[in-house]
Parts: C-alpha cells; structure tokens; sequence
C-alpha cells in the first residue's frame, strides 16, 4: 500500500513536470525564457531587501511578464489550415511536410509561427503502473527506481509561417523526427505570434485531426546466407501463399482418383458433364519463417521495439533475395503475413509490425502451435526471441527436430547475455546469436558473410 501510494504521487510529479517540460518553451520565445530565469534569480538574491536592490530586478520583471500575458490575451484572429503529411514516416528518420494557414482577418499579420498540438502520448496511471519495476523501499523513504519514462511519440519545433495579407494565405514547412513507431495523432495546430516585448506567444488554436503511421526502425543487414534450400510447393507462388483454391494452373485435364477436391475446375464440369481438375505447374523457391517472439515484460520493452525493428529489417529485404517470408508473432491474435515474390509487399508487413503490442495475455505456447502449424510449408526459420527459457528453447528443439535449418537472435540486455553464456553448452545451438538493445547495427555487423 505504501509503495502504491509513493507510486501514484510519483505519477502526479511526472504529470506536473512533464506538462511544464511541454507547455513552458511553447509559451515562452528565447527572450521570455531568459527573462524567466532572470525572475527566479533576482526574486533568490532579492530576499533580504536590507543588503539587496536585487528585488527592484525582480519587480521589474513581474511587471514587464505581466504586460505580456496581457498583451498576449489580445491576439483574436481566426485561422484555418491544411496539412499536407506523407503516408509513411520511419522512426528516427526525419521527414518534412507543408501546412497551409489561411488567415480570415482584414489586417496584415507578421512574426506568425507554426506549432504542432499532438495527441498526449503520457500514460494512464495503470498503464505507469504497469511498467514500473517491483519498488523496493531504502530506509524510511526513497524509491530504488526512478520513473520517468520518455513517452513523447516525435519531435518538433515551431515552423515559421511568410507574412499574411489580409485574408490571404501562407505556406510553412515542417520537420519532423519521430521517436516510436505507430499511428502519430495529430488533434491541431496553433498559430503563435510573439506580444510586442518578444516575451511570451499568443495562440490561436486550428483544430486539424489527422494521422500518420510511423513504421519501425531498420536496419541495414550484412549479407547473411539465410537457412533452407528451394522446396517444390504445388501450384507455385500464389497458391503456397494462399487459403484454399488458386487459379494459377497451366492447363485441365480429367479427374484422377485421389485429385484435391479444391482442385475441380467447375466451370468445365458444368459444360462437358465430367469432372475436370485444374493442373498447377511445379515450381521450386525458398520461403522462410521469420518468427517474432512478442512475450515481453515491462521491463523489456525496448528489447521488444528491437526485435520489432529487426524483424521489419528482414521483411525489407525479402525482395532482394527472391523469397518468400512468413512473418508469424502472436498479439491479440495469431498473424502469419506473406510477403516476398509479388505475393504480399514488405510495407504490409511493415504496416502490421508497426502496430504489435507486447502479448501478455496468452502464453508462449501459443506462438509454438503457431510455428509448428506452417513448419512443413517452409524450408528455414528466421527466430527472433527476447529470453532463452526453457519455453523457448523448447520451440528451438521442435524445428531442429523437424530438420527445419534455423537462424536464431536473441535480443536481451548484458545481464541476459551472460546468464546464457554460463549455459551448459549443449543448451547452446550453433546458431543461436546474441544482440544488446542499442547495439543492434553493431551485433548485425559481427555477422557479415556468416552462413545460418
């Protein structure tokens, strides 16, 4: 009870302070910033009035802010405005966009900036509550863990907008660099125009609802000679890829005993009173499973948003290497994706990766039925996983058990590492690697010209 209630004042505090850290250099320009430390430094010094004119400062200054929030009030005009935004962005890649503002006044207007009002991306107190660390107390008071947690979704600066004419219009471009992947809210805009001391910006606010989807990181892959060799699949590409009949065939013939009954070509029976079956020309082609282990605690968030980037790093590169990829991972429900040869494009699969979630609800075994449910269809598994327990290494052993060739990552902090290389060293697979959060590119270049 206690730690629950040194937590929900921490919240507060985050709340309070995050807001502060938000609202204050938007309301402030440069100057009314410098005027604000000049506020807290004089009203310091100019306590003792009897040894210090320092308060006379600091009178001085009240006044002036005090001026500028008036003045600030009086900023009335009436804007509207379109953004122009791309249909994609990439975390850590910045990319630029056009906002037209219109202005309906019938005065001119100058020194006008641009600001971006973003949905709050701060969490609810259950969703803080949830990822904290189990609280251990230090004496009387004091927390061994330290809260906040950096939940902004992008950066931006205020774009500067042309002079307005009266009722005319003006263009402002806008950089953006986006922090985490997902759909990025937008719920408006604001207009902001300095008062005439340059100390604090007036607002008028243009609600303009809009959102982008913000794809995950990549990363550049060394060439790696990925497991599994062509593998004859019946009706070629599309029907391997597919959930029932296809209709690429090469010619009909009459029905042999034994034919699939998804195989019938209808139409033709129909017409000439027989059963007919379509005839699907033999094709050879690699297709890999690239497996994505989403169990993730609070505490490995960021190794879940790698293995999240490293699987998106794969799904890029299926064009280059003339295969096919299964993308399997388990959120709110089982995915198994199909991209690779015309079948599914990789900004699918980056579409569906950029909205995982961590699976906390269902167990790991869900993922094992998952993957051992499309073994025989692939010739090669790509497993990215986030711990090596027991559940885990137990789906290892099935597919080897299966002949399935593997290529296995394991992304987990330091302590992680070495807690598997202590690990007797038939628990250790020849093709199990390990990569640290944050020293993912690092990790993937130790593995140039490796064979799987």
């Amino acid at each position: 009870m206690r730690a629950r209630t040194s937590l929900r004042f921490a919240f507060r505090l985050y709340r309070l302070v995050s807001w502060a850290r938000h609202a204050v250099p938007r309301r402030f320009t440069p100057a009314g910033m410098l005027a604000l430390t000049a506020l807290f430094v004089t009203g310091a010094i100019g306590l003792d009035m009897d040894r210090s004119v320092a308060f006379q400062g600091f009178a001085l200054i009240v006044c002036l802010l005090v001026v500028s929030a008036g003045g600030a009030r009086l900023f009335r005009s009436r804007f509207t405005a379109q953004r122009t935004l791309p249909r994609y962005g990439s975390v850590g890649q910045p990319f630029h966009y056009t906002v037209r503002v219109r202005h309906s006044g019938a005065t001119a207007l100058r020194d006008l900036e641009w600001i971006e009002e973003l949905a709050d991306p701060r969490p609810t107190f259950a969703e803080f509550l949830a990822s904290q660390q189990p609280i251990a107390w230090r004496h009387s008071f004091g927390l061994t863990k330290t809260i906040p947690v950096e939940y902004r979704r992008a950066v931006l600066k205020p774009a500067a907008l042309p002079s307005l004419p009266p009722r005319g219009e003006a263009e402002a471009r806008v950089e953006l660099r986006p922090l985490r992947r997902g759909p990025l809210r937008f719920v408006g805009g604001i207009v902001a125009r300095p008062d005439p001391f340059g100390f604090i910006r007036a607002f008028a606010r243009v609600p303009l609802p809009q959102t982008v989807l913000i794809l995950p990181r990549r990363y550049p892959l060394p060439f790696i000679a990925l497991p599994g060799a062509q593998q004859y699949h019946q009706g070629g590409v599309a029907l391997a890829s597919s959930i029932g009949q296809s209709d690429e065939f090469i010619s009909l013939r009459d029905y042999r005993a034994g034919d699939p009954l998804r195989h019938i070509h209808w139409r033709s029976w129909a017409r000439l009173g027989r059963p007919i079956v379509k005839e699907f020309q033999d094709e050879f082609f690699v297709r890999h499973a690239l497996i994505l282990d989403t169990f993730a605690g609070p505490e490995q968030a960021e190794a879940l948003e790698e293995a999240i980037s490293l699987a998106a790093s794969f799904a890029c590169s299926v064009a280059t290497q003339e295969s096919l990829l299964d993308l399997m991972f388990v959120g709110p429900q089982a995915i198994c994706f199909t991209t690779g040869r015309g079948v599914g494009h990789a900004e699918q699969a980056l579409e569906i990766l950029a909205s995982a979630q961590a699976c906390r609800e269902r167990p790991f075994a869900s993922l094992q039925e998952l993957v051992l449910r499309h073994a025989s269809a692939v010739c090669g598994c790509i497993c990215i996983l986030l711990a090596w327990d027991e559940p885990r290494r137990a789906l290892i052993r099935r597919l080897r058990a299966l002949g399935q060739p593997l290529l296995v990552l394991v992304v987990t902090d330091a302590a992680g590492q070495a807690a598997i290389r202590a690990l007797p060293t038939e628990e250790k697979p020849d093709q199990l690697h390990l990569l640290e959060p944050g020293r993912i590119a690092e990790g993937l270049r130790a593995l140039e010209g490796m064979t799987a």
